[in-house]
């Protein structure tokens, strides 16, 4: 049984000021890249073994993945369909507002100027199918709007627990391929 091993980039300063980073390229923080290795050193102690790490392209979570390989020996490898959703006029603005709220539990819809959440549901799930066919252990560094895509992979979830589902940055999530 295959295992992936997700954990979410580390602390950017959008996620210091509460905004939404979607795929705008926003960079970590020292306390970022503190996390990072932290992080690197969680995996070495929990004995986790991982054939590679796959990451999402954009800066914050590049950054951290390369932290960890560099401590850990484990090799990265960028992973396009590993980008945080694009969040389109949401982008930049509170996470915590009521528009946006509203927003994230229309699944179908389009953020103007962005992607649904089916859409990226559909780039994660697929990327997901190739990774177990594949049959190792994987690290995958991305982001909380992925974190979200992957728990439903494996877990049944309410509408309202999706729309609620997130991790802390650098946060380690296990999941198990049956």
């Amino acid at each position: 049984m295959s295992k992936i091993f997700f954990i979410r980039h580390g602390q950017s300063q959008w996620n210091v000021e509460n905004k939404i980073c979607g795929s705008t390229d926003i960079p970590l923080t020292d306390q970022g890249r503190e996390q990072a290795r932290v992080t690197a050193e969680n995996i070495i102690n929990q004995n986790i073994k991982a054939e590679k790490i796959l990451y999402s392209p954009l800066s914050r979570a590049k950054e951290t993945a390369l932290i960890i390989s560099e401590l850990t020996g484990i090799p990265a490898y960028e992973e396009p369909q590993l980008i945080e959703q694009n969040f389109g006029i949401y982008e930049g603005q509170p996470r915590n507002s009521e528009e946006f709220k509203i927003a994230k539990s229309h699944f179908v819809n389009r953020y103007e100027s962005g992607e649904s959440m089916l859409k990226l549901a559909q780039r994660i799930y697929n990327l997901l199918d190739d990774l177990k066919s594949k049959n190792s252990d994987i690290i995958l560094v991305a982001h909380n709007g992925i974190s979200r895509v992957i728990h439903s992979y494996f877990y049944e979830m309410t509408n309202d627990e999706y729309a609620a589902f997130g991790i802390k940055n650098c946060e380690i999530k296990t999941y198990n391929f049956n």
